[in-house]
């Protein structure tokens, strides 16, 4: 399974950006990650394979929504209310389990990244 992760860009701080990430092959649980310059990766957001069940890190609750097209194998990450400290490296990722996690080792597959920077 090839993941190929788009939307990403430069906005102002409290604008809106919407991620996506289409999958070659059928996927099941999927998660979002976003590594920040010289910081580890980090866990945003996942959603099982029914889409019924979610998690998000604290830091984005209520600002970023977690959703998916399984008839188009595909995911999506709704921010809105960016901040500066948003900015990062958003990677989506996929795990052949139907339950979602919020663990980066339990993810299977990767894309290869999209820039997101929000200026003050």
């Amino acid at each position: 399974v090839q993941l190929q992760a788009s939307g990403g860009g430069l906005v102002q701080a409290g604008d809106s950006l919407r991620l996506s990430c289409a999958a070659s092959g059928r996927t099941f649980s999927m998660g979002w990650f976003r590594q920040a310059p010289g910081k580890e990766r980090k866990f945003v957001a996942a959603i099982n394979w029914s889409g019924d069940s979610t998690y998000y890190a604290d830091s984005v609750k209520g600002r970023f929504t977690i959703s998916r097209d399984n008839a188009k194998n595909t995911v999506y990450l709704q921010m809105n209310s960016l901040k500066p400290e948003d900015t990062a490296v958003y990677y989506c990722a996929a795990r052949r389990l139907a339950s979602s996690s919020t663990q980066e080792i339990s993810y299977d597959y990767w894309g290869q990244g999209t820039q997101v920077t929000v200026s003050s």
